[in-house]
């Protein structure tokens, strides 16, 4: 066997050789469409491991015919940066472009990050970062203004099904890997191209014929069927809020469960509590948004696995409250009102008067201060004033003071 990781020899050489980013490669998406003009642009690939986002930056600077320079964030200093723009100066007199690649770029600080913009305003750099973390909050904003972010996304399992069969005839290994093997590696591997093919290169040193139960030994453990972007992730997070919302304390804590024991982002969890305790507990328990909200926070200081018994507590306080959703059907139809009337105009009488001219016009006209400010005016636009928005008595999705079951 070859020295080379299977995963580095499978590595795709063009974009027609990439799997699974038909919403950035193909006729008029923004790779292919940047390769076919020839114009390198600044980028930074936002995705999970494993999905091609070093892979897709060789490719790139390969088309542009380009110096490719590739640097970690976790290991770079400030000489490497240093020695990184005198070679671009270098290249720039040979007529010569150079694409610098930053894997985890997001471990940079903000003056790292800052070393870099001269020389990409300049166009002496063309930049490509990756990250997998939102670039929202970890890149800098003028990097960020600078280039164009490009989501990569996990492979579907068909994705990685595809990358393993092509790894598996490239090794003349059709007769040694059953197929049901190839479907448990594509589950287990999350959409992560380079972990599944990884799996598969450690099954095949293990035995003659690679079957399901090889892999699991290969892998070490049984790992849940859990895809962070696919089926398994919404499903479960989806029981998860509807158990919560049915008030089934019971059917709550098993699935957070799943979602824990499978490696779901404890803050994407904690992130969808915060909703649900304005959209469905809402004014039954106006301190269940603060109690999400503190959860939310607890989480991000004391992490996991501290951070279950937290998550746990509060799941636990959201499915046993009451439930009323009338903020949240109000929201809805002041959103659908106001879109059908953005152009009434907002009563004279409760507009600001800085002027004398507006005083004179009437603007302001009739306002005092009263107990609460409660006029008996009309505050709504005359083309809507008989419009009512906040409307308890009109029938929501559910029952908005439904009795908990474990009250």
């Amino acid at each position: 066997m070859s020295r080379v990781p299977l995963a580095e020899r499978m590595r795709p050489q063009n974009l027609d050789e990439v799997v699974g980013q038909e919403a950035i490669i193909g006729d008029g998406k923004i790779l292919t469409e940047i390769v076919k003009k020839g114009e390198p642009v600044n980028l930074i690939f936002w995705g999970p491991p494993g999905t091609g986002k070093t892979t897709l930056a060789r490719i790139l600077a390969r088309e542009f015919k380009a110096d490719f320079v590739e640097l970690s964030a976790v290991t770079a200093h400030k000489k490497d940066v240093e020695a990184v723009v005198e070679r671009a100066k270098t290249n720039w007199n040979l007529k010569t472009r150079t694409v610098l690649f930053v894997d985890e770029i997001h471990r940079f600080n903000k003056a790292q990050q800052d070393a870099f913009l001269p020389h990409v305003e300049s166009g002496l750099i063309i930049l490509i970062g990756a990250t997998t973390e939102n670039p929202s909050f970890e890149v800098i904003s003028p990097l960020i203004s600078r280039s164009r972010v490009v989501l990569v996304a996990p492979l579907s399992k068909a994705g990685i099904i595809a990358v393993l069969k092509r790894a598996i005839a490239a090794e003349s290994a059709e007769k040694r890997v059953t197929d049901e093997a190839i479907e448990y590696i594509a589950e287990l591997s999350g959409g992560d191209a380079r972990s599944a093919l990884g799996d598969l290169e450690l099954s095949l040193s293990l035995a003659k014929e690679v079957t399901p139960e090889v892999v699991e030994t290969a892998v070490g453990k049984k790992m849940p069927l859990y895809d962070k972007s696919g089926d398994y992730h919404y499903d479960n997070i989806s029981a998860f809020i509807k158990s919560m919302r049915g008030s089934d304390v019971d059917a709550t804590l098993y699935y957070l469960a799943r979602m824990v024991a499978s490696g779901e982002d404890p803050k994407f969890i904690a992130r969808r509590m915060v909703i649900f305790a304005s959209e469905d507990v809402g004014l039954a328990g106006n301190g269940a948004l603060n109690l999400a909200v503190s959860c939310f926070q607890a989480i991000e200081r004391i992490g996991m696995p501290e951070g279950e018994i937290v998550l746990s507590h509060v799941a636990v306080v959201l499915a046993k409250a009451k439930k009323n959703r009338d903020t949240y059907d109000a929201w809805a139809r002041a959103k659908a009102v106001a879109a059908k009337s953005m152009n009434c105009p907002v009563p004279t009488w409760l507009r600001n008067a800085p002027t004398k001219l507006m005083k004179d016009l009437g603007f302001g006209a009739g306002q005092q201060w009263t107990a609460g400010f409660h006029l008996d005016k009309n505050y709504l636009p005359d083309e809507i004033k008989h419009e009512k928005i906040y409307d308890p008595s009109q029938p929501s999705n559910y029952n908005h003071n439904q009795k908990t079951k474990h009250n």
